[in-house]
């Protein structure tokens, strides 16, 4: 167990370093001078986390995320240019300037933070596990005899290897509920809000495991570090559309309520 997360560890840490080379000449100016004058702002995101970023049948990169992310760049004055990338290599793809910000629901954690920097939190949400009813897991108490499915990359999976459980690892939210629901795994570990909306969506059936004790975190929009005045001008426009009813009413449009 150890052993497995120290290597994950530093292959997080090998990927941040080789990418950092590459972006400290331009990190040394602040970048939203750049974006101003190209007008367009790249933000990533999986495209397979619904409600909150995924394609559409037109398909078009929709939802929650793209959605605060084009109404942000609007009020500064840009368009939006949509990446989507997988989830495990998503902060390495920042810092080797492959797009200007992450809107993909990251959560803000002190590692992350170490080597980029965040705006918002622009909503909370907090861990959950969910099983299929019927299929013998009722409490988190049974985990050490479970196949725990996770999105590669995530927070949640930092923990559950923690933890030592049997691990299965998925490319996003749609998979893992796949998964659940064919019973390759046994619980799947996800942020409540996306689990729960994705599975009223489709109408599958699940349980929350009831005894897991966890706080609220943020999720936040990742932009590289030493860039002040971009942080500054997209703090400004999610603080105004807060303000002004905008985020409430995208809010309602994809998650049905407030999640601030």
């Amino acid at each position: 167990m150890t052993t497995r997360r120290t290597v994950l560890q530093s292959v997080l840490a090998a990927t941040i370093a080789t990418a950092s080379l590459g972006v400290a000449s331009f990190a040394a100016a602040d970048e939203l001078a750049g974006i101003k004058e190209r007008g367009v702002m790249r933000i990533a995101m999986t495209g397979a986390y619904p409600p909150f970023n995924f394609v559409n049948d037109a398909n078009e990169v929709v939802g929650f995320d793209p959605s605060i992310g084009k109404e942000i760049a609007k009020r500064m004055g840009v368009e939006v240019e949509i990446v989507t990338t997988a989830w495990d290599g998503i902060i390495g793809g920042l810092l080797a300037n492959k797009f200007d910000a992450i809107v993909g629901s990251m959560s803000i954690t002190e590692e992350r933070d170490k080597v980029i920097d965040f705006v918002g939190p622009y909503y909370t949400t907090k861990r959950a596990i969910f099983a299929k009813p019927g299929n013998g897991f009722t409490s988190a108490s049974q985990l050490g005899d479970a196949r725990v499915g996770l999105t590669l990359g995530e927070t949640h999976e930092a923990w559950a290897r923690d933890l030592g459980y049997d691990v299965r690892t998925y490319k996003g939210l749609p998979e893992l509920l796949l998964e659940l629901e064919n019973g390759r795994v046994d619980v799947i570990v996800n942020d409540n809000i996306a689990a729960i909306l994705a599975m009223q969506e489709t109408g599958q059936e699940y349980t929350i495991l009831d005894d897991i004790e966890t706080e609220e975190f943020g999720a936040g929009i990742a932009i590289r570090e030493g860039n002040p005045e971009l942080a500054a001008a997209m703090q400004t426009a999610l603080d105004e559309m807060m303000a002004d009813g905008t985020y409430l009413a995208i809010a309602n449009e994809w998650v049905g309520g407030d999640i601030r």
